[in-house]
């Protein structure tokens, strides 16, 4: 059965127009893809992304059980501060990226994303083992509102939030006369705040951020442009870029995966032996040379040869050409400036590997 979130009405009274994704009834869109990315780009936009989910991890060993299943050094991460890490397999392979907040001494934050729920609770079960720690999904309890774009910060004032913190940071504020968690994170490139609020609060929250935001030129956003904003910023996303047969290292997350950290984790002896040796595929990305769009799954070719497969790709409403991230082989000559084709409607078409992001990040913030 399909699931809805606490503002499901919201949506349908905005007009937005209604997908499935992930097992959820979610706004893909609202007026246009286009208008709605370049308001988060130039002002600001509302997200409702309440399918993600929300695991508290606590109890004495709860730091020590953390640090056994992902590869950041959870035991370096202080008190209000986040880190992005993966939950690998025993191959090294991802069964999901996380967010983990450290809300305590012994507790933690974990955010999941919506299709992975399950199998990260059940990995996490699994691997409980002897430690004294206590798992809590409260994904049912809470909605996630983000509060994306250069205006974000105008905004989170004129509610009532100082949000004077650092990127990748969390706190417990009040925002529009509600209590709730506020974490300075999001999915688009941007400065932004994501929200979790108690279910019960969700729509007043929702009105709220939408009035007091019209003088910032504030737009609820869908999924539509939730993934062209993430695909420009070069983010990964779970069942595309991201799967159980990838690890982070060849996803290029090698950034996330300390080298001096003592505590042994799932499939650590493979991604630290891919770290030192090198792998056997990367991801690319690329910008078509004509207005074809390169989509997940068509095959990329060089030199004639098939060498890999897009992971993800769509319109660049910023840059105003087709772009796309794939999955090559490990090769020298597949470099920045190098040509690649990819094989659309069962023709070759040119693409040029260019750097990643596609545009500039503005998500850091320090303060």
């Amino acid at each position: 059965m399909t699931k809805e979130t606490f503002l499901h009405e919201k949506h349908v009274e905005l007009g937005a127009k209604m997908v499935d994704f992930a097992g959820w009834h979610m706004p893909v869109q609202y007026t246009s893809i286009m208008e709605e990315h370049k308001t988060v780009r130039e002002n600001v936009g509302l997200f409702d992304v309440s399918h993600m989910g929300e695991v508290f991890v606590s109890g004495k060993d709860s730091m020590e059980f953390l640090n056994s299943i992902v590869p950041q050094d959870i035991s370096k991460l202080v008190y209000e501060k986040a880190v992005y890490c993966q939950l690998p397999n025993k191959n090294g392979g991802l069964i999901d990226d996380l967010i983990i907040y450290k809300l305590g001494i012994t507790e933690y934050l974990v955010i999941c994303n919506a299709s992975r729920i399950d199998e990260d609770l059940n990995w996490m079960i699994r691997n409980e083992k002897d430690f004294d720690v206590k798992i809590n999904n409260c994904s049912n309890n809470y909605s996630l509102l983000a509060v994306q774009g250069p205006k974000a910060i105008d905004l989170m004032n004129k509610l009532g939030y100082d949000g004077n913190q650092d990127s990748f940071t969390i706190k417990l504020g009040t925002v529009a006369g509600i209590k709730m968690l506020v974490s300075r994170t999001g999915y688009t490139g941007e400065d932004g705040f994501e929200l979790m609020v108690e279910n019960v609060h969700a729509e007043k929250l929702w009105d709220a951020i939408l009035r007091e935001g019209q003088e910032f030129g504030i737009k609820p956003i869908g999924l539509g442009a939730r993934d062209t904003l993430r695909l420009e910023a070069a983010l990964h996303l779970y069942g595309n870029d991201l799967d159980e047969n990838t690890t982070p290292i060849e996803a290029g997350l090698s950034w996330s995966v300390p080298k001096d950290k003592t505590a042994d984790y799932n499939g650590k002896s493979i991604i630290l032996s891919q770290a030192a040796n090198g792998v056997d595929k990367k991801l690319i990305a690329i910008v078509m040379k004509d207005r074809n769009i390169a989509r997940h799954g068509y095959d990329v070719y060089f030199n004639g040869e098939k060498v890999g497969i897009v992971t993800s790709g769509a319109p660049s409403p910023t840059l105003n050409v087709n772009i796309a991230l794939a999955y090559v082989k490990n090769v020298k000559d597949i470099c920045v400036g190098c040509n690649v084709q990819v094989m659309i409607r069962e023709k070759l078409h040119d693409a040029e590997v260019v750097k990643k992001p596609f545009v500039k990040k503005h998500n850091i913030v320090k303060v």
